[in-house]
């Protein structure tokens, strides 16, 4: 009888795509495996965890000791750990926690399938291959690993590496495997979409990538995120007005406005060059919406200088955004050259305020959708309303639409709704149509 090994995901969906890369060679394997079960079924648990900031290094430590007790106690024969926790401290961990089995970093867990099993079979000749565990209509769609910016308080380039774009061919083989499995919607993800491309073909070409990928039959949604301020692709644009199917959103994380504060950080971008930035995207792309996320508490962020980034977020009325406390890494450039001066107490109440003046933001962009008709992905049924998405609205991190049960739907179908009430974080409307 085949063994059953959960694998439990820990961190952001480039850390999911991986995994379910793992759940499907230990099918191929021999193995029933399973992603993410609410209990720990099987005997053999993989823990992939994350190691971005402090509270997301803590919960995946509590996974792995939530594992190791399960082992001691007989219930799991097995814990094996990768990902980017172990990548970063993997000379410490094992020592600190020898109820581990094996440990894996970031690039060679595929180690594990034969760890586990001596004459497993060999990898997929398409290394891309893998088993979703998103909704069958849609998947993240990772097309870079690595980094190169090295912004001052991060410690993902020490982690993960240098940028590798993954080559346009490979990609949009993925992409027709995928659509051919019903998948619909696809969420590009990688840590820099803005450097697409530089490493292998010399030039930035995420635009020739979307433009290529759009074209594919059944590719009903594209969705970009994480791109970078500086060097910004514009071309991208164009691609945007051109296919309706690339969705008009785009995920940018901009961290702050002031300058003193973005010199700090090392983001190689001004205050000006910014809302220059924003301002040619949504000239360029009418209608668009801009998710962002900003950081508080960065070391040289006075009063004045929150006061700025207030004011920013007033003037440019992000659609989505969300924020962040300032939380020192070891071996950061930060780390290094700067005091992390600002209390925690005083962190928080600049958050909690940033916070406060988006939600009436995000009220007013959502009010200003009442009486559209819009195309809604349907994503679940609840028991009084179905639950969907907009063009504008990524998976987990973005508003929902509550669709009434006025015609029947199932999820992976896209219906035209009208809205008839906003809240801030969601939608309410009436089915009009579906296709």
């Amino acid at each position: 009888m085949a063994k059953k090994v959960d694998v439990i995901t820990m961190g952001c969906s480039k850390n999911l795509v991986d995994s379910e890369r793992v759940v499907r060679m230990l099918s191929d394997a021999g193995f029933k495996a399973s992603h993410n079960a609410d209990t720990l079924t099987g005997s053999i648990a993989i823990v992939n965890t994350c190691g971005f900031i402090g509270d997301a290094k803590e919960e995946s430590i509590d996974m792995i000791l939530k594992c190791c007790q399960a082992k001691s106690e007989g219930k799991l024969e097995k814990v094996y750990v990768m990902g980017c926790l172990s990548e970063r401290y993997k000379d410490a961990l094992p020592a600190e926690i020898p109820e581990v089995d094996a440990w894996y970093g970031k690039f060679d867990w595929d180690g594990i399938i034969s760890s586990l099993r001596k004459d497993a079979f060999p990898s997929p000749s398409r290394p891309w291959e893998r088993t979703l565990s998103t909704p069958p209509h849609t998947a993240y769609l990772k097309i870079a690993e690595g980094c190169n910016r090295f912004c001052s308080f991060c410690a993902i380039p020490l982690i993960t590496g240098r940028f590798r774009s993954r080559p346009e061919e490979d990609i949009l083989d993925e992409v027709k495997s995928l659509t051919a499995k019903g998948v619909k919607e696809f969420n590009i993800i990688a840590q820099d979409l803005s450097s697409y491309g530089l490493d292998i073909y010399g030039k930035q070409t995420l635009a020739s990538l979307i433009d290529n990928m759009a074209g594919i039959p059944g590719v009903e949604w594209i969705r970009l995120h994480y791109f970078y301020p500086a060097q910004f692709p514009y071309d991208i644009l164009d691609v945007m007005n051109r296919h309706e199917n690339v969705c008009k959103y785009i995920d940018i994380a901009l961290q702050h406005c002031s300058d003193k504060v973005l010199a700090n950080m090392r983001r190689h971008i001004t205050g000006e060059e910014t809302r220059l930035l924003l301002d040619t995207i949504r000239r360029k792309v009418p209608g668009i919406h801009i998710r962002t996320t900003l950081m508080v508490g960065f070391p040289g962020e006075g009063e004045a200088e929150f006061e700025e980034l207030k004011n920013f977020i007033r003037e440019q009325r992000f659609e989505r955004m969300g924020a962040f406390a300032y939380c020192e890494e070891e071996d950061t450039y930060g780390a290094r050259n700067f005091t992390d001066d600002i209390p925690d107490e005083v962190k928080q109440s600049r958050l909690d305020e940033l916070m406060a003046i988006q939600e009436e933001i995000a009220l007013e962009s959502n009010l200003g959708k009442v009486g559209q008709t819009l195309k809604v992905l349907v994503e679940r049924e609840s028991d009084g309303h179905y639950i969907g998405r907009t063009q504008w609205d990524s998976p987990e991190v973005d508003p929902e639409v509550l669709i009434t049960k006025d015609i029947t739907l199932s999820p992976g179908e896209f219906a035209e709704v009208t809205v008839t009430e906003a809240l801030p974080f969601e939608l309410i409307g009436h089915p009009t149509n579906k296709h």
